[in-house]
């Protein structure tokens, strides 16, 4: 199974971006979908994660600013980024868990100038 991720950029603090994550191949049941993020010189963080049936989660640094989303028929995961900080500024990767296992998508950098 592959993820595709798409759109990323750059964008002035208080912007708005939306992330898609698209997964393709032999798929049964997707159980959880991800975003997470990694900036220059920091560990890989998680920042929202949806189960279908559960509440989504969110980092407490994007809560209320961030939103995870996922169309089931699509297999595709959004992550609607509104309010953006400089301190958003990171390679978002998504992760998906299913019944083939996990895989990781490519990376797509998001920038948000001051």
């Amino acid at each position: 199974v592959q993820l595709q991720a798409s759109g990323g950029g750059l964008v002035q603090a208080g912007g708005s971006l939306r992330l898609s994550c698209a997964a393709s191949g032999r798929i049964f049941s997707i159980n959880v979908m991800g975003w997470y993020r990694q900036a220059p010189g920091k560990q890989r963080e998680l920042v929202a994660r949806i189960t279908s049936g559960v509440t989504p989660y969110y980092a407490d640094s994007v809560k209320g600013r961030f939103t995870i989303s996922r169309d089931n028929a699509k297999n595709t995961v959004y992550l609607q980024m509104d309010s953006q900080k400089p301190e958003d500024t990171a390679v978002y990767y998504c992760n998906v868990v299913g019944n083939w296992g996990g895989s990781w998508g490519q990376g797509t950098q998001v920038t948000v100038s001051s």
